[in-house]
């Protein structure tokens, strides 16, 4: 163009037409009026009451389009909040979930929980139980307190024997050194051991059985779920899987 030009005189460029910047600006303001019939004033002089209950002037060619307000007000599913509350936890090995369960006599597991892999499992104790429900042949409510309960040394504690003795549950948990060494140190004052039934507590390795069934699932040894939520349903549909096998 700058060769063409420094050949031919193109002469002056001829004068827009008077009404032409009218008529485009006519066409903008009616193509605005159309895609807002109703006006409204300006987003940081709206009202938040008013942004968040009323759905109506958010329809546009038919799909609702929801403000960021009513998305935060709206029912979130389980989790969020970063990595610990979608149950993933540092630990030895990385980023890791764990998994409390309650078990039967037959390795079929009563109740799941998922935690952040460093969550200790006596602070699981008793939601573990609280989410127990098992139906009954007839009618009546499902069963929610078991004959006795048998685990390990890390439910060792007082809040736990509390909470089985006031619910008449026999319980088989043997106990720390640390606290019987405390307990002998103060005596009379100590008070008595609790009873502790070897034959009783030879039957624990049934919850250890019940996760090996769990592990069997590749989904469920290795979490592939971003969310909590995800991945405690795909738990689930593995022990339901255990107890139609059984």
């Amino acid at each position: 163009m700058a060769a063409l030009v420094g050949q031919w005189d193109l002469g002056t460029p001829a004068p827009p037409h008077p009404g032409c910047c009218r008529r485009g600006e006519r066409h903008r303001l009616e193509h605005q009026r159309r895609l807002h019939p109703d006006p409204r004033p300006s987003a940081r002089g709206r009202c938040t009451e008013e942004a968040a209950t009323d759905p109506a002037d958010w329809v546009k060619g038919g799909r609702a389009k929801i403000s960021s307000r009513a998305r935060a007000h709206a029912p979130q599913p389980p989790g969020g909040g970063g990595a610990p509350g979608e149950a993933l936890g540092r630990s030895r090995g990385g980023l890791t979930t764990k998994v409390h369960l309650a078990s039967d006599g037959r390795c079929r597991p009563l109740a799941l929980l998922v935690t952040p892999g460093q969550r200790a499992d006596c602070t699981q104790f008793i939601p573990v139980m609280d989410k127990i429900r098992v139906p009954r042949v007839g009618s009546g409510r499902p069963r929610r307190l078991p004959d006795s309960v048998s685990a390990d040394h890390a439910y060792s504690n007082s809040k736990i024997r509390t909470y089985l003795r006031r619910r008449g549950i026999s319980h088989a948990i043997p106990e720390k050194r640390d606290t019987i060494a405390a307990r002998e140190r103060r005596g009379s004052r100590g008070g008595r051991p609790p009873g502790f039934d070897t034959q009783r507590y030879a039957a624990r390795n049934t919850v250890e059985r019940a996760v090996n069934k769990l592990k069997q699932f590749r989904a469920v040894a290795t979490r592939y779920d971003k969310r909590a939520y995800v991945f405690l349903g795909t738990v689930t549909a593995a022990a339901i899987l255990i107890w139609l096998r059984s």
